[in-house]
């Protein structure tokens, strides 16, 4: 547009002969360089500027290259923290079940384990009792002239349901005998004395195999008593250190998947901070790059043109 002003003033001046050909020239060639200048320090500028896109451009892609990774990564990292975070709680929950099955075992196994001992203690007093009374019944009846209702009530102090039945036959006739010699008021001088002893004596015998019975079945009780103790120890050492062990392998997993718990969280926060400057960078990137085409072509429509100019202005001066 200038380039044609003038041309049209030019032409004008010429009309009117005001001024010389050598003065249009020159003035021509004032414009021309001045023409050459501009496109060429707009050249510069422009290049300065371009080399700025290029660069900001390609900084700004390794940094979206560079989250898009340590997000793929973060994500990854998440999604093992997750499974493992999944699978200590499974693992937790059969714990808990485990050591409340052992410690229900255990107290189970005590309270049958107090049973049994309460048992055995009151059979064996049972036991410990019924041979006292048969030591001294047989005590008091080898005595030739011996008190009859003094051994009754010994061996009436005998517990019956240890007596084997046929035994506990002979006791009964034995007591029955006594409280019948009792009632006549039988003397040991008298004549039926012989065949009292005689009958006692067969008494004695086996007063003396029940005793001995009682004694080994009290032996037997005992070592019964014995193994189940140390049965009962041995399992309850073997539940007590189950429940131990299963508490100690809950805390350890409940401790790491506390701390994987912690991981995941900061993951999740570096995830968001990453995508957020890695959207923000996209962001940016895009418009930088529509900013940079922008002014590009505006540039490029420019250099046109001053190109254009600057050839009028060449062919004008030929």
């Amino acid at each position: 547009m200038r380039v044609a002003c003038f041309l049209a003033g030019v032409a004008a001046a010429s009309a009117a002969e005001v001024t010389p050909v050598q003065k249009v020239i020159q003035l021509m060639n004032g414009m021309l360089e001045k023409g050459k200048k501009e496109k060429h320090e707009e050249q510069v500028q422009f290049a300065a500027y371009k080399q700025f896109c290029d660069d900001t451009s390609v900084e700004k892609a390794r940094a979206i290259k560079e989250a898009s990774e340590q997000i793929e990564s973060l994500e990854a990292l998440i999604g093992k923290c997750e499974a493992t975070i999944e699978k200590r709680t499974k693992e937790i929950a059969q714990l808990d079940e485990d050591i409340s099955v052992y410690e229900g075992d255990l107290k189970a196994t005590t309270a049958v384990r107090k049973m049994e001992h309460n048992d055995y203690q009151a059979t064996h007093k049972d036991y410990t009792e019924s041979v006292d009374a048969l030591t001294a019944a047989i005590a008091i009846i080898k005595k030739k002239a011996y008190d009859r209702k003094q051994a009754a009530s010994m061996l009436l102090q005998v517990k019956q349901d240890l007596v084997p039945a046929h035994a506990r036959r002979v006791l009964d006739a034995f007591l029955a005998t006594t409280e019948t010699a009792e009632d006549v008021g039988l003397d040991v001088s008298a004549p039926e004395a012989n065949a009292y002893e005689s009958h006692s004596g067969g008494i004695i015998d086996m007063l003396e195999k029940l005793k001995d019975k009682f004694e080994d079945e009290r032996s037997e009780l005992e070592k019964e008593e014995s193994n189940a103790k140390h049965a009962h120890e041995m399992l309850s050492q073997d539940l007590t250190n189950s429940i131990s062990t299963s508490k100690e392998d809950r805390h350890d997993k409940a401790q790491e998947k506390a701390k994987t718990a912690q991981r995941e969280a900061d993951a999740k926060g570096d995830l968001q901070d990453t995508v957020s400057s890695r959207d923000s960078d996209q962001e940016y990137l895009d418009d930088l790059n529509a900013e940079c085409k922008s002014k590009s072509d505006d540039f490029e429509a420019r250099q046109t043109l001053r190109a254009q100019e600057i050839e009028a202005i060449e062919k004008a001066v030929e």
